[in-house]
């Protein structure tokens, strides 16, 4: 598929640094959201959720593979791009990750919907602008981002629909603080 193939230059050889050093960012991603993530909280519990929206196991299982995709990704566009325009994806890269983790602790931690709902909009701008200049520095880069920002998408519609059912951020108006 001409999408994702390109061609090696036999010469070029793979600066593993760039793979070691995406990798380790999204593993400091992961980390650092799932921190701030509860879902046995009572007040989460107390939300009012659609009944589309995925039981909290999901949410792991889809992430995983998510991560490894978002390193290798990362690894490889860095990799791949011309030293001008390295800094800058990295620099993307970067505020992406920040912000993929930022949503847990706008959500989870504030305890907010609707701040939530900002953060992953902020997400998603990201997305397309990391997956934009990724996929100028690799096409199999940026399609492998592709997962990624459709399911940043759909967590958007989620918690778009989660601040419209629970407008004072929880279900029934409770606020546990333990």
């Amino acid at each position: 598929m001409r999408l994702i193939s390109e061609r090696t230059d036999p010469g070029t050889r793979v600066r593993w640094k760039y793979y070691v050093a995406a990798g380790t960012a999204v593993a400091a991603t992961a980390v650092a959201g799932s921190a701030a993530v509860d879902p046995t909280a009572s007040w989460y519990r107390a939300l009012s959720k659609p009944r589309w929206q995925p039981p909290p196991w999901v949410f792991g299982a889809v992430w995983t593979p998510l991560y490894a995709s978002i390193a290798w990704a990362g690894g490889r566009a860095l990799d791949r791009a011309s030293p001008p325009d390295r800094k800058p994806l990295a620099i993307g890269l970067a505020v992406n990750l920040t912000l993929n983790a930022a949503w847990n602790w706008l959500f989870f931690r504030a305890r907010s919907p609707r701040a939530g709902l900002l953060g992953t909009l902020a997400l998603d701008l990201s997305n397309t602008h990391l997956l934009v200049r990724t996929a100028l520095s690799s096409r199999s880069a940026g399609a492998a981002l592709v997962p990624y920002a459709a399911w940043c998408a759909f967590a958007t519609v989620l918690s778009a629909d989660l601040a419209r059912r629970n407008p004072r951020g929880s279900g029934c108006g409770r606020h546990d603080r333990a």
